[in-house]
């Protein structure tokens, strides 16, 4: 049973910076992609970040790309979302997720597992 754990969210300042942090129990974390995604009130679920199992292919949405960083320790099962220069349209409950597979997938129909969820407020 693979289960994921998100912590790191909470209310910051239009400017700031928040790290959110993605724990994962179950064998084989090293063969997963990681991605982050997010989903703010009345929209549908985007995109943020991915990273592959061993961390050399890595992609990001647009609108982050240069202003959030993904990584991962495998020896931890973790993986993370350093977001900078967080924009009040960032503003979103962030939920990590793990693909069986050795690409980077971008679509949420291509994960397996999904944690609960840590809530992302940008004020103004």
């Amino acid at each position: 049973q693979v289960q994921l754990a998100e912590s790191g969210g909470g209310l910051v300042q239009a400017g700031g910076s928040l790290r959110l942090s993605c724990v994962v129990s179950g064998p084989a974390f090293s063969t997963y992609a990681m991605g982050w995604f997010r989903q703010a009130p009345g929209k549908e679920r985007e995109f943020v970040a991915v990273i592959s199992g061993n961390g050399e292919s890595i992609d990001y949405l647009d609108s982050v790309r240069g202003r959030f960083t993904i990584s991962r320790d495998n020896t931890k099962n973790a993986v993370y979302l350093q977001m900078n220069s967080l924009k009040p349209e960032d503003t979103a409950r962030y939920s990590c997720a793990a693909a069986t597979t050795t690409i980077v997938p971008v679509l949420a129909q291509m994960y397996d597992y999904w944690g609960q969820g840590t809530q992302v407020t940008v004020s103004a």
